[in-house]
């Protein structure tokens, strides 16, 4: 009788934490985009009136 340890959650546990962890990677780096364009057109902007 064979009583080894199964394996495939923790292959499952490991793909969810990659898949996650790219997801939130993506997440954050697209929210820091958008507030960095509004920042420059902000910039933009103030110049123009000046």
């Amino acid at each position: 009788m064979y009583e080894g340890l199964n394996h495939w959650g923790f292959v499952y546990a490991s793909y969810a934490l990659g898949v996650g962890g790219t997801a939130v990677l993506v997440l954050t780096s697209l929210m820091a985009m958008r507030r960095a364009e509004a920042r420059r057109d902000a910039a933009r902007e103030r110049g123009r009136d000046q």
